[in-house]
């Protein structure tokens, strides 16, 4: 049932840490894969990888998923190399950082054109890649559309958590992810009875943020420490497979407990 030979798979943001650890599941399971992220050299790095580990195809897409024109062309590339197409993981993200302008600040000082940005990537990008890559997930049966939202699209975030660090968690983060999820339902409803669609929410995943945040974080979760991109892999597996043959719609929490409180 984890058989994943003969699929394939499109990861968006597929040169990160989890679109990589994601992809290496995948593959591992037989699946081929099509990255697509817009930072060419770590995209090429991990193509690279992923073929002398595993020795399944493998093609990688340079494509800046913020730009409508160039989220068009991405179904007729993949059926170029592939010829098909049968997992679509929307996992590129717009997270930012401290020193994006309007961003990691205030809400009264939170700008209007980053909160478009935002939206543009996390929400209004899986739409449309969904919208494009839905003909071609039915043809094989077996298709599946799985989004990567966040615990904060899920539940409000606890701000004392990013006391005394540059840290910070910007509304449109926390919007965006909520209408991924919300869209997730809606479009499993949609494309059901061809397409199944679900979500993955991760909570905190350990990437050297300060020592403060950190002993809070795990302070607050009931398994007690942050996540690593390893503990992705079998939600993952699971949605792209047949072990979830009969699921759709469905939202899995993968955060050491996070929300149970």
């Amino acid at each position: 049932m984890m058989d994943l030979k003969g699929r394939v798979a499109v990861i968006t943001g597929g040169a990160g840490y989890l679109g990589r650890t994601m992809a290496d599941a995948l593959a591992e399971l037989g699946a081929s894969i099509c990255l697509v992220d817009r930072h060419a050299d770590s995209l090429e790095s991990a193509t690279q990888v992923l073929r002398s580990r595993w020795r399944v195809d493998v093609a990688a897409i340079v494509a800046d998923l913020e730009q409508e024109a160039q989220r068009i062309g991405l179904p007729q590339q993949v059926k170029a190399f592939f010829g098909r197409g049968d997992i679509l993981v929307n996992n590129a993200g717009f997270v930012g950082d401290s020193t994006l302008k309007g961003w990691v600040v205030p809400f009264e000082q939170q700008k209007i054109d980053t909160w478009r940005r935002a939206l543009e990537v996390n929400l209004t990008a899986a739409f449309h890649l969904s919208q494009l890559f839905a003909p071609m997930l039915k043809v094989g049966g077996k298709g599946s559309i799985i989004n990567i939202g966040s615990i904060y699209g899920v539940v409000g975030p606890d701000m004392s958590l990013y006391e005394g660090t540059a840290m910070g968690n910007p509304a449109a983060y926390s919007v965006s992810k909520g209408g991924l999820l919300q869209m997730s339902r809606w479009l499993a409803a949609v494309l059901a009875p061809d397409v199944r669609v679900n979500s993955i929410s991760p909570g905190g995943i350990a990437r050297g943020q300060p020592a403060a945040f950190v002993e809070r974080y795990e302070k607050r979760t009931p398994l007690r420490r942050m996540g690593v991109e390893d503990d992705f892999k079998g939600a993952i597996a699971y949605f792209a497979s047949d072990l979830s043959a009969w699921v759709t719609g469905e939202n899995l929490m993968v955060d050491g407990g996070w929300t149970v409180w």
